[in-house]
């Protein structure tokens, strides 16, 4: 659901950056009472294993789709809601400015859509309503797969709605919303599966990360070493190596505009989109998860090389380790940031 900023006006993409930008400032106050050092640390693992996990597509059977996982959900289910938008949001912005995955006009809707809906709204209410009386491993399967199935329904009627409040004639609501729902549907099913795997593993490996997020208490003297290890190993193998596996069918968004307005990509306007998509060729080194190659060069192997699977590509295994190391650092960085406000206000009270 990485929208491109062609589907979206200046207004609407204003106004959910205004949006955004309101709901991480609330998440920044009310993280200060529960951030310790010991988050930090987790919320730049866990930013660099979703970079990793997104570059994932897998097939949706009969349909010629793919999907990847959203991962808001995770990240509220390990790290609490606000810590978990924060790390999304870090997500989406390394994607956007440096593999141009996503448009910058659009980062607030994609954050919105991605981190909003699945950490306040699926977390809370469908998520921790089974869990409030107790873990087990049924109940984590099936919470996880109920709320990333809602969450993730929910964004993608957020981006039919902002499709619609833009003026996109190319994408009618009626259409547009019958083949947006049910294919994000499937990938929802796939995201619950994964997340639920996830979680089972921590639950297994330190419960307490768990209980601390669901009740927003400290970490504290808990040792998450074995968890971190486990996560960087799972992130270095997925972006370096199994990134070569994904699938090459359009992703959900890409297949529901192919087959509504018979194209993947809308022409976007002059003025601030071209701006925007200026700045965006400038910032993003790896586009697409690949090295860039010179805009003759790509005119002339169009259409002459059929595409291999697995594509085996040092640009995609380069992406992966360098996005996600990235992403570590921006979510690291957001954390301390989070930290220094927290002893600032401490030291001012007192």
């Amino acid at each position: 659901m990485h929208m491109a900023d062609a589907l979206i006006s200046p207004l609407v993409g204003g106004t959910m950056w205004v949006a955004t930008a309101g709901v991480a400032a609330y998440s920044i106050k009310k993280i200060q009472s529960e951030m310790d050092e010991k988050k930090i640390p987790l919320m730049g693992v866990m930013g660099a294993f979703i970079f990793a996990s997104q570059m994932i597509n897998f097939t949706i059977p009969g349909t010629g789709s793919s999907g990847h996982i959203g991962g808001g959900l995770l990240l509220a289910i390990l790290l609490g809601p606000y810590a978990g938008f924060l790390t999304i949001a870090s997500v989406l912005t390394i994607q956007a400015l440096f593999f141009a995955d996503g448009g910058l006009l659009a980062l607030g809707s994609n954050v919105f859509n991605m981190g909003f809906f699945s950490c306040f709204i699926a977390y809370p209410l469908i998520y921790k309503g089974f869990m409030g009386r107790g873990y087990t491993t049924k109940r984590i399967f099936f919470a996880s797969i109920l709320a990333a199935i809602i969450g993730l329904q929910m964004g993608a009627f957020g981006v039919v709605l902002e499709t619609l409040f833009s003026g996109k004639t190319e994408l009618p609501f009626g259409t547009f919303v019958l083949l947006m729902q049910p294919i994000h549907l499937a990938i929802g099913a796939v995201e619950g599966l994964v997340t639920a795997a996830v979680v089972t593993y921590i639950w297994n490996a330190r419960p307490e990360i768990l209980e601390g997020a669901a009740s927003g208490r400290a970490l504290g003297n808990v040792s998450i070493k074995k968890v971190v290890a486990g996560l960087i190993a799972i992130a270095l193998i997925t972006g370096v190596g199994l990134s070569w596996f994904a699938s090459s069918n359009p992703d959900g968004l890409e297949w529901a505009m192919i087959k509504t307005a018979g194209t993947a990509e809308l022409e976007a306007p002059d003025g601030l989109h071209q701006q925007l998509s200026d700045l965006q060729t400038k910032t993003a080194f790896l586009p697409d998860y690949s090295f860039k190659t010179p805009e003759a060069e790509t005119e002339l192997s169009a259409g002459e090389e059929e595409e291999t699977w697995p594509a085996i590509s040092g640009g995609t295994s380069t992406s992966g380790l360098v996005g996600g190391g990235l992403t570590l650092a921006l979510a690291v960085l957001v954390g301390v940031g989070i930290g220094l406000l927290k002893r600032r206000k401490y030291r001012t009270n007192s």
